[in-house]
């Protein structure tokens, strides 16, 4: 197999003066880009820096393979170095491993079971082999090491004879380096024990050598070995199991098996298992965090279906309708039947977007405690959007928001995961755990947390966010101007914002005060969060948001200019105190900025097409670059602050 196709003379690179980690992967990442290999430096450098942050990919013998899997990458391929002096700044399974011999791999996104994707997976795996990588480190020029890489192993295969069975599942985030070597390593592991390892891949390449009920039988326990929730694992019910990191088996890969043969961490129950991760291993927080990112990952789509039929249908009716507000009942009645449609369609956007939180909680639950999390997920981020008060025709109920997504999410997961590993019924009892004992009893938890605690908080917090705006109508003009853009930027459309709205178009309505902080607190922090995805690269060099945020940035800026805050919420449910934070205070300064230079708008008309109709257009613009600039740069350094001092604490 030709190994050498996957690098180039111009991507290798012999004694080395480079004396930090991030000074190598600058080095290969820039060669990468000028031999056409990547797009996107900064990008690509994000990819690698997040795999970084999941488990090290310093090995031993001072060897790492950092890798990187973006949308950036234009064809899979790897850089090399050879350090003259190694360093030891870099994680390595290996605490005590000076890292001199690098492999920067760089895998496209949305590529598999390509040849290319399947010389990198034979890369890893013979990375593994001493002898192989003996002859690397020692090539003195970059036609010797190329020459090199496509030598067979030499190793001699074992005829062992096996007197035992087990199976295992290895899969790494980017799905190449350590699935490969994790499943040779564990292998040769089996081979010196006597014990025979059938390792199934879940790799870039997706599944290989699929682990089938024929090759089940016999086996006697099962190892996962992954970094991800491994697929499928409903195959090995009854099977003692342990779950480590992906990385575990290349230096104690002995002791894996025969843990798992004679200590296990468990049985494989059944598939609402499938996620299960010895709590021995991963901490609370782990999960949550874990949980935050999928449940944002999910909820991304409904936010953009929803703010794209919004966006229609507000600006077809507007341009058909004469200014009018989407909500206006006159236009289900209107003769014109386009206007209906998109009246029709306004509101639809709406309904989506009233499922925004129900899908966020559903799948924060679903990662701590898998399929059995799900439902109540669903119901507890039902009451966060306050469906419950639309159901039981309670009027002026105020929902939690996302705070009581949050709370109702993690809830409705640990409590689902703590019934299903504590509950024990007899096997023929065993479908009712997971169809009725389970959610029943986790939406009844979620049930009373949300009645005694979660709407009476949160719903004592808004009325005391009312009062304190009724109670300082007749403040100065900029005090006001503070509060009103404050709340109406604390939750992004939610009850605070809907509340801080209510009484600023009352006091608009009695020509008491103009709405320019509450219009401009609407548009300022989605524009600026969107703009901060964009600008980053630019301003710091790197990327400081990771892809799913990139891309809801977008959606968010687009979103922003007609008026839609939701579009940030993700944002915000990822690091709510720098985001609620940045944005209040962003929309604080842009608001006092335009009313202060003169805005006024008395109309409630905050999107983009409601600009005209402000008086003194320029002081409003001004407000507008300031409270979206703070918010964009703020957003920026504060992030890549924090990304530099984990790299730090990291070394």
């Amino acid at each position: 197999m030709e190994l050498s196709k996957m690098t180039k003379k111009e991507l290798v690179f012999l004694d080395e003066v480079w004396n930090s980690k991030e000074e190598v992967l600058d080095h290969l990442i820039n060669e990468l880009e000028q031999q056409n290999i990547i797009s996107d430096k900064a990008g690509f450098k994000q990819a690698v820096l997040e795999r970084e942050q999941i488990s090290a990919t310093g090995m031993e013998a001072g060897l790492a393979i950092p890798h990187g899997k973006s949308s950036v990458v234009n064809k899979a391929a790897f850089a090399f170095a050879r350090l003259k002096e190694p360093i030891g700044d870099w994680e390595s399974i290996d605490p005590t491993n000076q890292v001199k011999y690098i492999f920067l791999l760089a895998i496209p996104k949305n590529e598999s079971s390509s040849t290319h994707l399947q010389l990198l997976a034979e890369l890893s795996k013979r990375l593994i082999d001493r002898d192989y990588l003996s002859s690397l480190k020692k090539a003195t020029n970059e036609v010797e090491f190329l020459k090199a890489l496509d030598k067979e192993s030499e190793e001699e295969e074992i005829q062992a004879e096996y007197t035992r069975k087990i199976v295992a599942i290895t899969a790494c985030a980017a799905g190449i380096a350590h699935t490969y070597m994790a499943a040779e390593a564990l292998q040769k592991a089996g081979k010196e024990l006597g014990v025979e390892v059938l390792v199934e891949k879940q790799g870039a390449n997706g599944i290989e050598d699929r682990i089938t009920p024929e090759l089940l039988k016999g086996a006697e326990a099962v190892i996962f070995a992954t970094d991800i929730a491994a697929k499928e694992k409903n195959r090995f019910n009854g099977l003692p199991y342990i779950q480590r990191r992906v990385a575990e088996p290349l230096r104690q890969g002995t002791a894996m098996i025969q843990q798992v043969l004679t200590n296990p961490d468990g049985i494989v129950q059944d598939q609402s298992e499938d996620n299960q991760v010895s709590s021995k291993k991963q901490g609370v927080f782990a999960q949550i965090y874990q949980g935050v990112l999928t449940g944002i990952s999910y909820m991304i789509p409904v936010i953009v279906a929803a703010g794209l039929m919004i966006g229609i249908g507000q600006l077809g009716a507007s341009a058909f309708g004469l200014g009018k507000e989407i909500g206006d009942v006159k236009y289900a009645t209107d003769p014109n039947q386009l206007i209906v449609v998109l009246h029709y369609l306004g509101l639809f956007g709406s309904m989506i977007m009233k499922f925004m939180y129900p899908v966020f909680a559903a799948f924060l639950a679903y990662s701590i405690a898998d399929r059995p999390g799900l439902a109540p997920g669903f119901i507890g981020g039902a009451f966060a959007a306050g469906l419950h008060y639309v159901l039981w025709g309670v009027e002026g109920g105020i929902p939690s928001g996302f705070f009581g997504a949050l709370i109702l999410g993690i809830t409705a997961g640990f409590v689902a995961k703590f019934l299903n590993e504590k509950i024990k019924l007899h096997k023929n009892l065993q479908a009712m755990k997971p169809m009725f004992i389970i959610p029943g009893v986790t939406v009844l938890v979620i049930f009373f947390l949300n009645f005694f605690i979660v709407d009476p908080i949160f719903g004592a917090l808004n009325a005391w966010l009312q009062e304190l705006i009724l109670n300082n109508k007749d403040s100065g003009s900029v005090l006001l101007s503070v509060i009103i853009a404050c709340l109406t930027a604390f939750d992004l459309g939610g009850p605070v914002n809907k509340a801080a709205g209510a009484i600023a178009i009352g006091m608009a309505a009695d020509q008491i005060f103009p709405l320019t902080p509450r219009v401009l607190a609407i548009v300022i922090p989605p524009i600026g969060i969107g703009l901060a995805t964009i600008l980053d690269k630019y301003i710091v060099k790197r990327r400081v948001f990771d892809e799913n945020l990139r891309v809801t940035g977008t959606t968010s800026l687009i979103l922003g200019f007609i008026a839609i805050g939701e579009g940030a919420i993700p944002f915000m449910l990822q690091n709510p105190i720098i985001t609620i934070s940045i944005n209040m205070i962003g929309a604080s300064l842009g608001a006092v900025t335009a009313v202060l230079l003169g805005a006024v708008q008395w109309y409630p008309l905050p999107a983009v097409w409601g600009w005209p109709l402000v008086e003194n257009f320029w002081a409003y613009a001004v407000g507008i670059i300031v409270g979206v600039g703070f918010i964009a740069f703020a957003n920026i350094f504060v992030r890549f602050a924090l990304i530099k001092r984990k790299e730090n604490l990291n070394r």
